[in-house]
């Protein structure tokens, strides 16, 4: 049986003023056309279906229609609720939509769906575990204290009685560790603080396939068939190298999957470009690529410039930060960020000096020095 995996679809997605909705159209039309190309089986779509737990009405309706395009296509879709989602919202209509093959599993209900399929190597066994915290599970089992959530996703597969000897396979959204090792991470998730809610790989072990969502970046985690497939779009500037893409397994007999990446081609790329303004607005190796992908500038300038962002977006339409990186801004480690002593007993002249200093590693020229006075004078306030 052949499976496409996909997860951290984040529906609704913002980043800055930067709407996400036409890049995942075109990102899920993607998908689409490598379901017409590959004819998988079915698709596993590993939570974080929406960026929030209510999501805007235009993002509910971009799902409805993907998923329409792959009931059309007969294609079997396992849906599991990730942190971002409404557990609840998500379930709605969940009986209909199983008997066109959309199964979902939102909230937890005490046990995992599981849907059992049928080729010519015998049973599969798709289990579904949304998104859950040992809170929830403490609600349906009650034997066992569940502290960690190692302890709860461990009980819950306990009760399953999974039978070993069959082909399993596992859609589930957690944060998966590797004997202590974390896998690598991008800003735009969020984990818990502290690392309470990480589960050793070593759980998943009655699992032929581990289809896995929450982490950003496509990896595995200890062996090769427990796997984040990441996001099908960068949401983060942390995540400019990562390469986007969509998994496929194919499982034949008991413990045989073969995995592959499908690459992900979007309208629109992230990028980090660094220079001097002039450099960026006219040298060929910046403006030699799609000058609409989302930006984050910085600027290496001594000087100030005026309206820099405007000017970097008559070339970079889509310049969502700019930042200056020179010697003013590089504070040393021992670089004061208040003023120090009794500030009362300190002239305004005194206390600017001091933060113009901190703030740009320069001490005010003379000039700017007559300047303040006059202004500090004309204020009414003593300069000296």
């Amino acid at each position: 049986m052949k499976f496409l995996h996909i997860s951290d679809l984040h529906i609704g997605k913002k980043l800055r003023e930067a709407d996400f909705t036409e890049d995942q159209i075109h990102i899920l039309n993607e998908i689409i056309s490598i379901v017409d190309d590959t004819k998988p089986d079915g698709i596993f779509i590993a939570g974080d279906i929406y960026d929030r737990s209510v999501p805007p009405a235009s993002a509910v309706n971009l799902f409805d229609d993907f998923l329409t395009n792959l009931e059309k296509r007969n294609i079997m879709v396992f849906i599991v609720s990730g942190n971002h989602d409404s557990p609840e919202r998500l379930n709605f209509g969940k009986e209909i939509m199983g008997k066109n093959s959309i199964y979902i599993s939102g909230a937890f209900k005490g046990e995992m769906d599981r849907i059992t399929l049928s080729d010519e190597y015998g049973q599969v066994n798709i289990y579904l575990l949304p998104y859950i915290k040992p809170s929830i599970v403490s609600n349906f089992i009650k034997e066992t204290e569940l502290d960690t959530y190692e302890k709860a996703v461990q009980a819950v597969f306990e009760s399953a009685k999974i039978d070993r000897e069959q082909r399993n396979i596992l859609v589930a959204h957690q944060y998966v560790t590797n004997q202590g090792i974390e896998p690598e991470r991008s800003d735009s998730e969020v984990i818990s603080v502290g690392g309470l809610d990480n589960i050793d790989v070593s759980v998943f072990d009655p699992f032929d396939y581990v289809a896995l969502g929450h982490i950003h970046g496509p990896q595995k985690i200890g062996r090769e068939t427990v796997r984040y497939c990441g996001t099908p779009l960068k949401y983060s500037f942390s995540e400019c190298k990562h390469q986007k893409s969509v998994t496929c397994i194919v499982i034949t007999h008991k413990n045989n999957v073969e995995i592959s990446q499908i690459p992900l081609h979007p309208i629109r790329d992230l990028r980090v470009i660094k220079d001097k303004l002039d450099h960026l607005l006219h040298d060929e190796k910046y403006i030699n690529k799609n000058c609409e992908d989302y930006i984050h500038a910085i600027l290496t300038d001594e000087e100030d410039i005026y309206d820099a962002i405007g000017k970097l977006r008559t070339v970079y339409s889509n310049v969502l930060i700019l930042e200056k990186e020179n010697t003013k801004t590089k504070n040393n480690e021992n670089s004061k960020t208040s003023a120090s002593g009794d500030v009362t007993k300190r002239s305004p002249m005194d206390l600017f000096e001091e933060f113009y200093q901190n703030q740009n590693n320069i001490e005010l020229n003379n000039i700017q020095k007559r300047i303040l006075m006059d202004l500090f004078t004309e204020l009414g306030g003593e300069a000296e």
